[in-house]
């Protein structure tokens, strides 16, 4: 007698997938192998589920791809296998994928996954579209939704959106700020009720409600590209934007992916940085900020700016308002095995 597929239990995901046990369990059997640091073995169990059209499966390979473990580090693959599996709903591709799209400046591409995400909760889509609102480059120019969309993320822990808030505090007149903060109480009712629809039951899991998932480190897209020193990285995603020596006079709208944003970090969140390397190929800096944001878990907190002066892209983390606190950093980089120095910038 032929044996009925085990029950399917809701996990994370907009479109219902039917798959038989034997493919639900090496996507399981590869999370395990992730756990046990045998890469290759997970993304085997992994690669044949993705093919068949697991979203989860594909979340992992494109983590897998991302980080190159298991497989060449290889960002190309890991945005194709993103995109499969946030077209099929996996709420974690779409934040990642729609990131991504945003740092490589395909800005239109990106802004459904961008607003799909916002409208769950995600701080850091949150305060791309918020800066975009503010600067009008992108979407439509509403301060009040700039602002709104910035309190929620800051109300999140992203840092550089609590000091954008500081930044839109000189421009958005009082009385459009209180009406963003009744806007981001409701944008803070109507997540919940979104992710409570979303989680509650459209992709598969594991009989027994096992998450299928991959517990991989937190993705982020590659870092953006070297500007020339004192020049701000075009905002969005997890990076800050370099301090500048003076706060600009008026927000300019950014009409290009060149032009400095209005909203920036205020060089007295503090002028010293702990300084990763320095390298004639910006990519071998990138690759460094991949490694040691993975090895040393205080990076995560702090923002990685990629300094040109030359032909020299040097690779830098901060701010720290002291020096003792940069050394301190410092300290914890060089224990894991890689050489720094302090300096402002």
């Amino acid at each position: 007698m032929k044996k009925a597929n085990r029950p399917l239990s809701p996990l994370f995901g907009l479109a219902l997938l039917m798959f038989s046990t034997p493919a639900l369990a090496d996507v399981k059997a590869g999370v395990d192998a992730w756990g046990r640091g045998d890469f290759q073995t997970a993304i085997n169990e992994w690669r044949g589920p993705a093919d068949q059209g697991d979203a989860d499966a594909q979340f992992n390979l494109a983590q897998a791809y991302k980080l190159g473990r298991g497989v060449p580090q290889d960002l190309g693959e890991a945005e194709k296998w993103y995109k499969k599996a946030a077209d099929q709903g996996h709420m974690q591709a779409n934040d990642n994928y729609g990131l991504v799209l945003f740092q490589n400046n395909r800005r239109s591409e990106a802004l459904p996954y961008l607003q799909a995400s916002s409208a769950r909760g995600e701080p850091r889509a949150q305060y791309v579209l918020g800066t975009g609102h503010f600067n009008g480059d992108f979407v439509e120019k509403d301060w009040i939704k700039a602002y709104a969309l910035m309190t929620r993320s800051s109300a999140q822990g992203l840092p550089q959106a609590t000091s954008n808030l500081a930044q839109m505090d000189r421009f958005i007149p009082v009385d459009d700020r209180r009406r963003a903060i009744e806007l981001a109480g409701q944008m803070e009712q109507n997540e919940k009720r979104v992710r409570t629809a979303q989680i509650g039951g459209l992709s598969p899991a594991i009989s027994g409600g096992t998450v299928q998932t991959a517990q991989l480190p937190p993705s982020r897209p590659a870092l953006p590209a070297a500007v020339p020193e004192q020049s701000p990285i075009t905002p969005g995603v997890t990076y800050a934007p370099a301090p500048t020596p003076a706060p600009a006079p008026a927000p300019a709208p950014a009409a290009t992916v060149a032009s400095a944003p209005a909203v920036r970090t205020p060089a007295a969140s503090g002028d010293w940085r702990v300084q990763l390397g320095a390298f004639s190929d910006e990519n071998k800096a990138k690759a460094l900020w991949n490694k040691l944001e993975n090895s040393v878990s205080e990076l995560a907190a702090l923002q990685p700016y990629l300094v040109r002066t030359g032909g020299i892209t040097r690779l830098q983390v901060g701010p720290f308002a002291t020096r003792a606190q940069a050394d301190s950093m410092c300290g914890r980089v060089k224990a894991s095995g890689n050489d720094c120095i302090t300096k402002r910038p």
